[in-house]
């Protein structure tokens, strides 16, 4: 995978006076799991170049670095130290600041850098996050029994898929792989018919950000596809943003 050009409006290299401290002991984070969730947020982390504090295992001081490139179908992800630092073998906790959210999680390696670029070192996606405030509105899964759709056109070939899950941020759909065919990361959706519940229609513009295949006892082999709003105006944001609390009032009142 080649380096990204440089995104002119990102950050420059953090210093210690830059590092932020771990999630304190006794909050209660939101574990965050999703494969797609994950590299979405360490992908805007690589577009912002915010700074990324990480604390080795067996040492006292801090290690700064950004995140250079983010490959969510690996998943994998590129870390950029600072000119000069190095991050020792073995376990490490990267601590970072996302929006609104504080994000900590844990890996360990040999840390081995690339070839002739002693300061990047590739990286699996850890399995998962801990994510303080993580979001303004929660995903919500749609509700069972009923069948939500999004429904568009591409390149002349009708599409229509479940719509399972979604959030101000994006939706999360499923299909057979049959159905999928075409749609992948990186692909753009033009005027995507949401149906969000009875009588609720929202016409909007979605990214694919993931795409993985997963077997169902029931249905077989299946394609998950996660995507993010493009271009949300300011009334489908309140749209949204009305509909995840009355879902989840509704949840709560039935629990």
């Amino acid at each position: 995978m080649n380096d990204p050009i440089p995104n002119p409006l990102r950050k420059g290299a953090p210093s210690l006076a830059n590092a932020i401290e771990p999630i304190a002991p006794g909050t209660k984070p939101h574990h965050m799991r999703d494969p797609w969730d994950i590299g979405e947020t360490l992908s805007r982390l690589a577009e912002s170049g915010d700074a990324v504090t990480i604390y080795p295992a067996d040492s006292v001081t801090p290690v700064m670095a950004r995140i250079l490139s983010v490959d969510e179908e690996l998943p994998h992800f590129v870390l950029e130290l600072n000119e000069g630092d190095f991050l020792p073998p073995g376990s490490a906790t990267f601590v970072a600041w996302t929006h609104n959210a504080k994000l900590q999680f844990q890996l360990s390696s040999g840390w081995v850098s690339k070839p002739d670029r002693p300061t990047l070192l590739p990286a699996d996606f850890p399995a998962e996050c801990l994510v303080l405030e993580r979001r303004e509105s929660a995903r919500m899964e749609t509700p069972l029994g009923v069948y939500y759709v999004a429904a568009f056109v591409l390149e002349g070939r009708p599409y229509e898929l479940q719509l399972y899950d979604f959030s101000i941020g994006g939706v999360g759909l499923r299909a057979p792989r049959r159905d999928t065919v075409g749609l992948y990361v990186g692909r753009k959706l033009s005027r995507v018919r949401l149906e969000l519940g009875p009588d609720k229609v929202m016409i909007a513009d979605l990214e694919i950000r993931l795409s993985r295949t997963f077997r169902s006892f029931l249905l077989g082999e299946q394609v998950q596809i996660g995507c993010r709003f493009l271009n949300l105006t300011p009334a489908m944001h309140e749209e949204l943003t009305l509909l995840l609390a009355e879902l989840s009032g509704s949840r709560k009142r039935g629990a």
